[in-house]
C-alpha cells in the first residue's frame, strides 16, 4: 500500500480530468506512487519508445466529463444568490457548458471564483482518493481520513 501523505493528489486529480490524453497517458508506479507521463514516441523518459504492456505501472484513465459537469451543477445549486445560481445553471446546459460556466464566473461573478476553485479542488482530490482506493493502492482507513480532510467548502 502507498502512503497517501506522500502522493501528489493534485497531479492524480489533474490526470483524472485530462480529456485530451490521446497522444500520451498518465501512469502511476504502484510501488512508489510516482506519476509519469508516457508517449508513444518517447516512452516515459522522453527518448525511448516502449510498449505500455511492458511497464509495471497503472494507467490513470480520465473520468468522463459528466463527472466534472456534475460539480458545476452542484456548485450552482449551492450559490445563495438566486440570480447567480440560475445563470450558472443555465450556463451548464448543453454543448460548451464548461466554457460558458467559466466565462459566466469570470465575467459576472468573479467573487465566486476562489470558492469555485476550492470546491472543484476538494471534489477532484476526493475522486483521486477514491481512484487510488479502487485500485487497492491505499487502504480504507487512509482513504477515509483523507476524504474528511477535503470537505466541500461553504458556498456563499
Amino acid at each position: 500500500m502507498l502512503d497517501v501523505r506522500h502522493l501528489d493528489l493534485e497531479e492524480i486529480a489533474a490526470a483524472l480530468q485530462d480529456q485530451s490524453a490521446y497522444e500520451y497517458r498518465w501512469l502511476i508506479d504502484p510501488a512508489s506512487g510516482k506519476i509519469v507521463m508516457w508517449t508513444a514516441d518517447g516512452g516515459i523518459d522522453g527518448k525511448t519508445p516502449i510498449d505500455l504492456d511492458e511497464l509495471d505501472l497503472v494507467p490513470i484513465e480520465a473520468l468522463p466529463p459528466s463527472v466534472w459537469h456534475r460539480d458545476m451543477v452542484d456548485f450552482a445549486q449551492r450559490v445563495s444568490d438566486e440570480q447567480a445560481g440560475r445563470r450558472l445553471l443555465r450556463a451548464v446546459q448543453g454543448r460548451g457548458a464548461f466554457r460558458r460556466f467559466r466565462d459566466e464566473l469570470h465575467d459576472e461573478y468573479p467573487h465566486l471564483l476562489t470558492v469555485w476553485h476550492a470546491f472543484h479542488q476538494a471534489r477532484a482530490t476526493r475522486r483521486a482518493i477514491d481512484w487510488l482506493l479502487d485500485r487497492c493502492l491505499i487502504d480504507d482507513a487512509a482513504a477515509s481520513r483523507c476524504r474528511t480532510e477535503h470537505p466541500d467548502p461553504d458556498v456563499p
